[in-house]
């Protein structure tokens, strides 16, 4: 039996680490109280709108921090748009990289950067919006422009061009603890073969069993129900054994 992942999101704005709602950031922290040990893996995501080289700078100064600080893979995105910008996220300790906008308006580049980077190191990020009962549409540049695209046919699409595993958030969810959208979810894992990542949404433990029983998640992510601490992670993992999840402690 595969293990589910748990995986804390750090969303980066302007070189400041961030909590989002609706893909609208709306709270900022610090990064110095979470435990770097217990977590399966960090994403870190730059949700900038307006990358600068300054808010460029700013990231990567941040994220050389991260890659000392934590001791379990880093995954990280945030526009990455070509091949030599996946390598420096690489060279500079991350063990993977997110995609989103760029592969959607010239999926070819999925192909190109998996297939020099690895498709293991490769995860294509979905962002979708309802738009109807069992109805959703994937979003572009930080879920501010409709694609016309399902995330089902996407991710289909997305896991032939070689990603390695797809990471589906609900913009509607985000940040309202009320927990993930398990139609969007189960639409998108029925039908891929790499694994899934489910965010948006988790308020509370019993979330994380909802999204791999009903939502069929390989990996559940959290960005703002944590005060990440090694209690709360550890509490987290002991609820999902208790209900029937195999996970790492």
């Amino acid at each position: 039996m595969v293990r589910t992942r748990l995986i804390i999101v750090l969303t980066i704005n302007q070189g400041v680490l961030f909590r989002s709602r609706n893909f609208i950031p709306d709270y900022r922290y610090t990064v110095n109280f979470i435990d770097g040990w217990s977590v399966d893996e960090v994403i870190v995501l730059d949700i900038s709108r307006e990358k600068t080289e300054n808010s460029k700078l700013a990231f990567y100064e941040m994220l050389k921090n991260l890659t000392r600080s934590f001791f379990v893979p880093i995954t990280v995105g945030g526009g990455l748009r070509s091949v030599d910008d996946c390598l420096r996220i690489l060279d500079w300790g991350a063990d993977k990289v997110v995609l989103n906008s760029a592969v959607l308006e010239h999926p070819e580049l999925l192909t190109k950067i998996a297939s020099v980077i690895g498709s293991q190191s490769v995860v294509v990020s979905i962002d979708a919006k309802q738009r109807g009962p069992g109805s959703f549409e994937v979003m572009k540049h930080c879920g501010q422009l409709a694609t016309g695209l399902s995330p089902d046919v996407w991710a289909k699409q997305a896991e032939s061009l070689g990603a390695g595993e797809i990471m589906l958030t609900s913009i509607d969810n985000d940040g309202t603890l009320e927990g993930y959208d398990n139609d969007l979810n189960s639409l998108v894992s029925g039908c891929i073969d790499v694994p899934l990542l489910v965010a948006g949404g988790a308020g509370k433990w019993q979330h994380f069993v909802d999204g791999v029983k009903l939502g069929g998640a390989d990996g559940v992510c959290t960005t703002n129900i944590y005060h990440f601490t090694e209690t709360s992670i550890k509490s987290a993992k002991n609820y999902m054994i208790e209900n029937g999840l195999k996970v790492r402690l």
